[in-house]
């Protein structure tokens, strides 16, 4: 069965993606591209935004067409407002969007009471299967005196840091490891390591589409987990991958490792 998606920030660098790519899909259709009010390309067609020619949806404020499952790549700025329209319409929401409170994550668990949603901080399927090995590491060292350091490399765009993979990973392995300190770098005269943290070190580099380093070291050995992204195919892939996952679900909150089966 055709999937009918909705895009929020199909102007975006992932929007123009998702668009792409679920316009060659025989398994969706695109009938709704939206934006910001703001935003320089409303009233254009979001197919010519992606580079691929016309595919008669205009990029829009409002909702056109019903979709099946709305898709969120955007900003933190109209969260509330998106979420609030998915409640109205009774529209499943995969929510790929970074950078939101705890107060806005809020607001989406509180509606996956009364519809499907699922939340990642990284539609990438390497990246979650990569939490997964986080996970079992973290598990195996603890109370093993290790140390536990997380280097993300990104686009000099991305206005959040660390990034909410990043973040995601940490929280992992602090669960496991009951490291309870977040030191996000490192400056000045800090003295010794405290044994209680891991540290975070964001890169802004280029139009890197992302790269997670997570370091295990031991005394004498160091474990590396790293999952590096060439494009920005693989978020979109994991974004429609989600939508199909999630269409027809009941509601309740979900992940990419539900997608994974993992």
């Amino acid at each position: 069965m055709m999937i009918r998606i909705g895009i929020n920030g199909a102007a975006g660098r992932m929007g123009q993606r998702i668009v792409a790519l679920a316009s060659t899909d025989e398994n969706f259709e695109i009938v709704t591209a939206l934006e910001a009010e703001t935003h320089p390309r409303i009233g254009s067609d979001a197919g010519e935004t992606a580079g691929i020619g016309s595919i008669g949806v205009p990029i829009t404020v409002d909702w056109k067409q019903k979709p099946d499952v709305m898709i969120d790549f955007s900003s933190p700025k109209g969260m509330e407002n998106l979420v609030r329209l998915c409640l109205e319409h009774q529209t499943p929401l995969v929510f790929a969007t970074t950078g939101i409170s705890p107060e806005q994550y809020n607001v989406l668990y509180n509606a996956a009471s009364r519809l499907p949603v699922l939340v990642s901080p990284s539609m990438s399927m390497t990246v979650n299967l990569a939490m997964k090995l986080c996970e079992l590491t973290a598990q195996t060292l603890n109370n093993k005196d290790a140390d536990v350091e997380i280097i993300e490399k990104h686009h000099r765009f991305k206005v959040d840091a660390p990034s909410g993979t990043a973040l995601k990973f940490g929280n992992i392995i602090s669960e496991k490891m009951g490291l309870n300190i977040f030191q996000h770098g490192r400056v000045g005269v800090l003295g010794e390591r405290s044994r209680n943290e891991i540290g975070f070190h964001a890169v802004r580099i280029g139009d890197n589409p992302g790269e997670h380093t997570i370091l295990f070291g031991l005394p004498g050995e160091t474990l590396e987990i790293s999952v590096k992204a060439s494009n920005r195919d693989c978020y979109a892939q994991g974004a429609l991958a989600s939508a199909q996952f999630l269409f027809g679900k009941p509601a309740g909150l979900y992940s990419m490792n539900d997608v994974m089966g993992l």
